[in-house]
């Protein structure tokens, strides 16, 4: 295997969540996503996420879940940056 291969594959999958807002917004009329939305589409895909040390302070605090629209927006970049 090619060192340039490697170097490509490790690009493609570290895309940031800034990258990720940024696609959505461009290819979706400025849609705007959290950062919050983009971790729920992540593990619902089964991508692997960093740890969170920003946790609530209670257990039963409720997050707002990602609209259908801005989830299908976010799987189309992660597969733009070839992560699914």
């Amino acid at each position: 295997m090619d060192v340039a291969e490697l170097e490509g594959a490790s690009a493609e999958t570290k895309a940031t969540y800034e990258k990720i807002k940024k696609y959505v917004a461009e290819h979706n009329d400025g849609m705007k996503v959290s950062s919050l939305y983009i971790a729920q589409v992540k593990r619902k895909c089964g991508l692997k996420l960093a740890e969170n040390f920003n946790l609530p302070k209670s257990e039963d605090a409720r997050q707002p879940q990602c609209p259908k629209e801005k989830e299908d927006a976010i799987v189309e970049a992660l597969k733009a940056f070839k992560m699914i």
